[in-house]
């Protein structure tokens, strides 16, 4: 997977993140290719266990990636 620049980054629509950013909050888990649903799928995992998102955001972040996946 190639790294995000901030430059790029930039450049993603909101509805490219699993979680849009609110306000002044961050996108975070950017899903906008295979590569990056994948990681963003493993990594919500990960935060769910450390108590840093819900399983809901997890959930939203899911079914995003799951689309960019082809459905899995």
């Amino acid at each position: 997977m190639a790294e995000l620049s901030d430059k790029g980054r930039k450049q993603i629509k909101s509805k490219n993140f699993g979680l849009p950013g609110k306000g002044d909050e961050p996108d975070r888990y950017p899903v906008h290719d295979k590569a990056h649903a994948a990681n963003a799928k493993a990594r919500a995992a990960q935060q769910v266990k450390k108590g840093n998102i819900t399983p809901a955001e997890k959930k939203k972040i899911d079914s995003k990636a799951n689309k960019k996946l082809g459905g899995k």
